[in-house]
């Protein structure tokens, strides 16, 4: 019997195509789940980036209210609508410097020529309030709960804010410490709220009185 050796290199040719097509689909499948994962990682790491940013501009944005405001005192549980004081474990009674609570959307403050550049900063938002620095048992309410509230400073009145742990006692004159606590979010704060990147940050800062 005369094997047609045609016949059998083409049924080859065939099946290696066909081995050939399931490997290069295998390869593609593979390719694009790395791609989409690496571009959902870098739009993560963004949103990250941006958040935290969002934040530090909330934490500028309230000392400049705090270097605008005449006089400052402890006023009611602030109401935020996404900086949740739960965030803030070291707080326990909450009570708001003048009741502020300030919130804005990026593009709102800072100002760009960039359509694009201004389209990104208006899917990012800031909240923040301000309290007088928690004393051990996590209050707020008054200026002096305890040593850690007050500190020596250079400073005079409403003209300084200054940052810092350790307490300025070289100097002379009296400053009150006050706590900012600042969120972002990465999107308006209109419509940021739960299921959204919060990015929280806090600082404390003397003022010197």
């Amino acid at each position: 019997m005369k094997i047609n050796n045609k016949n059998c290199e083409k049924g080859f040719a065939l099946a290696l195509a066909l081995i050939m097509l399931v490997v290069m689909s295998i390869m593609g499948a593979t390719i694009m789940q790395v791609v989409s994962k690496d571009h959902q990682s870098n739009n993560l790491r963004n949103d990250k980036q941006q958040t935290f940013y969002a934040a530090e501009t909330g934490i500028t944005e309230a000392k400049r209210w705090l270097l605008s405001e005449s006089s400052l005192s402890a006023g009611n549980t602030p109401s935020p609508k996404f900086c949740y004081t739960s965030f803030f474990p070291d707080l326990v009674t909450v009570k708001a410097i003048n009741n502020k609570v300030g919130r804005e959307n990026l593009d709102d403050i800072i100002t760009t020529s960039d359509e694009k550049e201004k389209a990104k900063l208006a899917k990012y938002s800031f909240e923040y309030f301000v309290t007088y620095s928690p004393d051990n048992n996590g209050s707020t309410e008054n200026s002096e709960p305890s040593s850690s509230s007050t500190s020596a400073s250079g400073s005079s009145s409403g003209t300084a804010i200054s940052l810092g742990k350790s307490y300025k006692t070289q100097k002379t004159g009296s400053a009150t410490y006050y706590t900012i606590y600042s969120c972002g979010c990465n999107d308006t704060y209109q419509e940021c709220k739960a299921g959204k990147m919060i990015t929280k940050l806090e600082t404390r800062i003397s003022l010197g009185k």
